[in-house]
């Protein structure tokens, strides 16, 4: 049966839709008039018009990229003054090298620390709650992360919540599962030491977890979230099973194909009525693009290479580059269709246990989730910017020359 072929205007329309994180209109994309309800948080009086966006942010984390660059992360803690930092990590990189750099730069600092190894991969908001409960009940000064997302972004959360010592786990998540409520004051200091080449969470203000009441995946979104500093040193991602850096991977091309192909910022609809409201994911603009755009090239060259090839160590850092570029990219443009349809296939997941990832409960990678629907969101989507579309199918080795 063939595909339908939309209108450029629905995709646009359902795009927004996905885009949307609240129903304020910082945070919607449906470029209608809002009426704040008696129970909106962003609740603000203006008698205006709501004006169309304008603007675009750049926000990223500071980023020292080099091997053996985890080493400094004992002296990056000690010139911050820290007396009490808090390492998360899972069980299986609690047992590898990265973790054991990391314990030793702290030791040599004379760092006073305490490490928790009990990240789920793939994190559930029971997860997600016990990691905050540890946190507020150890009283950290500073955070690390030693892991992939799954880490870094359960610290993230662990940090949002424990310098709001008395928020409930749905009040900063996004609307419409949680409350969308804005982070107005600053986090503790979080170091992001990523062991996969993929998520780009050292880069952004996202934290993703699956709310396992409605069985949907769901996070929470918030430059304030987004690390101090990211170490991004390629010697830790050398351990990474062949699955595992496939599945992270394919995440970071999805990235780079969402943020390059998101609708436009000045699309996305009325512009926040604080700046404080404007979304992290804003739609593509002049600066993501740039990194979007160069990720993807990065990632069509060195991904089958890094596959193919377990002692391509070139390939291998670049993907670790490649991640972190796109994350910059999709940390402000944002991602779409591709990352919102995967989110329902990890969430309803009830028995798939993916190979080469040592977990006891069922599990869809992220990376895997993301990339089996995004060659039918691609031909979805094309109608709304053909050009890049076009221009994303030649860099992965398409000859377009008679596509238009």
């Amino acid at each position: 049966m063939a595909m339908l072929r939309p209108s450029a205007k629905s995709v646009s329309n359902l795009m927004r839709m996905v885009g949307s994180s609240c129903t304020c209109p910082a945070h919607t994309a449906l470029g209608t008039t809002h009426v704040h309800g008696p129970k909106c948080s962003h609740r603000r009086a203006s008698a205006q018009t709501p004006r169309s966006e304008y603007a675009f942010e750049m926000a990223t984390s500071t980023v020292r990229v080099g091997a053996g660059a985890t080493r400094e992360i004992g002296m990056d803690l000690a010139n911050l003054k820290a007396k009490r930092v808090m390492v998360f990590t899972d069980p299986n990189i609690a047992k590898l090298q990265p973790l054991q750099t990391v314990v030793e730069a702290l030791d040599r600092a004379r760092v006073k620390y305490t490490v928790y190894k009990d990240v789920r991969v793939e994190p559930s908001d029971t997860s997600f709650q016990a990691a905050i409960d540890a946190a507020r009940a150890y009283g950290p000064d500073a955070f690390v992360a030693v892991g992939g997302g799954s880490t870094i972004d359960t610290a993230k959360a662990a940090n949002l919540y424990t310098v709001f010592g008395d928020a409930h786990l749905l009040d900063f998540v996004n609307a419409p599962l949680g409350r969308g409520r804005a982070v107005d004051r600053p986090l503790l200091p979080l170091i992001a030491v990523p062991t996969t080449a993929g998520t780009g969470s050292e880069c952004t203000g996202s934290a993703i977890f699956d709310l396992k009441s409605k069985g949907a995946k769901t996070g929470i979104a918030d430059r304030a979230l987004k690390p101090m500093l990211g170490i991004i040193d390629p010697l830790n991602t050398r351990s990474m099973p062949m699955q595992v850096r496939l599945a992270s991977g394919l995440d970071v091309l999805c990235h780079a194909i969402e943020s390059y192909t998101a609708i436009p910022y000045h699309m996305r609809g009325p512009a926040p009525e604080n700046p404080l409201l404007r979304p992290a994911y804003q739609g593509a603009n002049p600066i993501s693009d740039i990194w979007s755009s160069h990720a993807l090239r990065m990632v069509a060259k060195a991904l089958p290479r890094a596959i193919a090839d377990p002692e391509d160590l070139d390939a291998q850092d670049t993907m670790t580059l490649a991640a972190a570029y796109a994350g910059i990219g999709f940390g402000n443009g944002g991602v779409h269709l591709m990352h919102g349809c995967s989110y329902g296939i990890s969430g309803l997941n009830r028995s798939y246990q993916h190979p080469e990832y040592p977990t006891e409960h069922a599990l869809c990678p992220h990376g895997i989730s993301v990339a089996v629907t995004s060659p039918a969101v691609a031909e979805f989507t094309a109608s709304m910017n053909p050009d890049r579309h076009l221009e994303i199918a030649s860099v992965l080795g398409a000859d377009v020359t008679n596509a238009k």
